[in-house]
């Protein structure tokens, strides 16, 4: 019996991201990295700071808890509003397709040959498929091939505005957890924070194909130097007696 024509054929490489929501994969995830790791960096700068200041435990928890609280709104609101932006602005490009598209349906039909020509395919073969692909759904081409946008699959603000809130806040459990140890309490939160670095900088590189080393290495040495930084700021304040 003959293969059924109708059935799409399988990717030669079933691994590699072929899906049109890639593009939201790599925005939940740059957001959740980005969230997680400020979250450890920040929230252990500050409590780090706060201990070489002051060996009260009081005033370590509180400024770990207060650093979660404005860390993880902070995070929020500016994904909020940057990808809403990028929204904004891909919604005002498809409009802008739209009308070209219903006004100028010529020139656009061959803007698309152009771009098909653009990606190597001779003339011949170019106006062939912006034929098909114009009777199939002219807005889907133009967008793919001119803009890079799948109307479909729009960046979503509150996607990015949740995770990157939900990653900061874990991300700043961590310093503040170990900050209850009262036993060599500066040790553990630099011990329990670089194991936390090391975590997400391998899961970034996990999910997103890269090699681990590389993004393990970068997150744990700006993490140290950070906290190096805010220890050396917090030994100085309480030396001279400001904290």
């Amino acid at each position: 019996m003959a293969n059924d024509m109708s059935e799409q054929p399988p990717l030669a490489h079933p691994d590699e991201p072929h899906a049109a929501s890639m593009g939201n994969r790599l925005n939940w995830l740059r957001a959740g990295v980005l969230g997680a790791n400020d979250g450890l960096v920040s929230t252990a700068g500050l409590v780090i700071g706060v201990a070489a200041a002051t060996p009260e435990p009081t005033a370590i928890l509180t400024a770990g808890i207060a650093g979660l609280a404005a860390g993880a709104i902070s995070m929020a609101l500016g994904e909020y509003v940057s990808v809403s932006t990028q929204r904004d602005t891909e919604l005002a490009l498809i409009a802008k397709e739209k009308h070209e598209l219903k006004h100028e349906p010529e020139e656009e039909f061959r803007e698309l040959i152009g771009l098909l020509e653009q990606r190597g395919l001779s003339p011949e073969t170019s106006r062939t498929v912006a034929h098909e692909l114009t009777e199939a759904d002219p807005l889907k081409a133009h967008l793919a091939l001119e803009l890079g946008i799948d109307s479909e699959e729009l960046t979503n603000p509150w996607h990015a505005a949740i995770s990157s809130a939900i990653a900061f806040s874990l991300g700043a459990l961590v310093p503040i957890l170990a900050s209850l140890i009262a036993w060599h309490r500066l040790p553990c939160i630099v011990v329990a924070v670089a194991l936390g670095l090391v975590a997400t900088g391998y899961i970034s590189a996990h999910l997103g194909d890269a090699r681990r080393g590389r993004a393990m290495a970068r997150v744990l040495l700006g993490g140290l130097l950070a906290m190096a930084i805010t220890y050396a700021v917090g030994r100085a304040l309480g030396a001279t007696g400001i904290v």
